[in-house]
């Protein structure tokens, strides 16, 4: 895959773009008090902006039939299109009863303001333990994803959908930059080779050291930690920003880094979100993105390096994002810096290895992530939280 003069096709080929115009806004907010309504949960919710921006491109509502199926079995779109992860609208029955095709439905958040507009064009059921099963690999409900799935309701409501207002994000306004706005800011800065990075961890040292090699080889790096829903024991999205501003201040060139929110809740779906999350970051423009050991990974669902192996499933052009597979990284005594298999002669006894999991245990303990972990001033932006929470 090579990048073009003016930038990579989003997924698809077409940005898509589901934000109401104010005419159509105004035409909606008359009709308000008369619309059947549905309550989003958070995840919804942030998928219904994820597709009104283009972040899920091509997708212009939440899923058909046709396409939920083969993307649970094969994933891929009922266009052939490869896409990892089902994106639906799942309501219980006494929801979806009085519901009539063809109808406008008004989606409200979880605090009931109206945030957008539903075509409903299709009402079905849907197998849960299957989608658990091939999505995330396992029917237990102790996988925060497959709780979701079995905790939601049994029928899906599908259709295109409108955004009324783009809100500005309530913690991140400034940060807050969409597909059209990112992929502008590579045209601006003269960037043809970017590469994405996913996280939902506070940055360490391995996450800096890979994402620094891969800048080595390309012209932008677009920091893009996630921000919308997750497990109730991650650390939190404003002290994780925090931890980012730290390292743009101190450690990154900052005319080569571009840090942005990524609105989307997390599925903890390992090999399969990895290519959820290397196609939404072609949406923004990124060319390349970084696929570590165990990307979106939780428990031990997930084998080591399965996150990778999941990219040869399909053919290269297809994606049309290369992904840029690092071993796992780590301390090493021996030289005294960040290294991996494929560069340090240490033996396994002189590695320090480091993961967001441990970092998180270390404070919960009270303890200072040592400097092999975190940068210092990182720590203590952790510590500090940690002892205020």
């Amino acid at each position: 895959m090579t990048a073009v003069k003016d930038g990579i096709a989003p997924h698809g080929g077409t940005l898509i773009n589901r934000l109401a115009s104010a005419e159509q806004k105004q035409d909606f907010l008359s009709k308000a008090d008369s619309l059947p309504e549905v309550t989003l949960d958070e995840r919804a919710a942030s998928d219904l902006v994820m597709i009104a921006i283009g972040g899920f491109s091509p997708l212009t509502g939440f899923m058909t039939q046709a396409d939920y199926e083969p993307v649970v079995t094969d994933m891929r779109l009922a266009s052939g299109l490869p896409w990892s992860v089902p994106v639906t609208l799942s309501v219980s029955e006494a929801v979806a009863e009085p519901l009539q095709i063809g109808q406008l439905v008004r989606l409200n958040d979880d605090k009931g303001r109206f945030i957008g507009v539903l075509e409903l064009s299709e009402k079905y059921t849907y197998d849960k333990k299957k989608e658990a099963i091939n999505v995330y690999r396992t029917d237990e409900d102790k996988h925060p994803g497959v709780k979701v799935v079995y905790d939601q309701g049994p029928i899906n409501l599908a259709g295109d959908i409108w955004l009324l207002e783009r809100d500005a994000h309530p913690l991140f306004p400034t940060y807050q930059i969409d597909p059209a706005v990112s992929r502008q800011q590579f045209r601006d800065r003269g960037w043809k080779t970017i590469v994405g990075f996913q996280t939902r961890n506070p940055i360490h040292r391995a996450h800096e050291y890979i994402q620094k090699c891969a800048l080595e080889t390309v012209d932008g790096l677009f920091l893009h930690p996630l921000v919308g829903a997750t497990k109730s024991d991650d650390i939190p999205a404003d002290v994780r920003m925090r931890c980012y501003e730290i390292m743009m201040e101190h450690y990154f060139p900052q005319d080569r880094v571009i840090l942005a929110i990524n609105p989307s809740a997390m599925r903890y779906a390992g090999p399969r979100e990895a290519i959820f999350h290397a196609l939404i970051r072609k949406n923004y423009g990124c060319t390349h993105f970084i696929v570590g050991r165990d990307h979106a990974g939780v428990g031990d669902y997930y084998g080591t390096y399965d996150a990778q192996a999941i990219f040869d499933e399909f053919e290269p052009a297809e994606l049309g994002i290369t992904p840029m597979k690092f071993e796992h990284a780590f301390y090493c005594k021996r030289t005294s810096t960040m290294a991996t298999t494929k560069t340090s002669p240490s033996t396994p006894e002189e590695r320090i290895h480091l993961s967001g999991t441990k970092v998180r245990g270390l404070l919960r303990e009270g303890k200072l992530p040592p400097p092999e972990f975190s940068r210092p001033e990182v720590a203590a932006e952790l510590a500090k939280a940690m002892h205020q929470s």
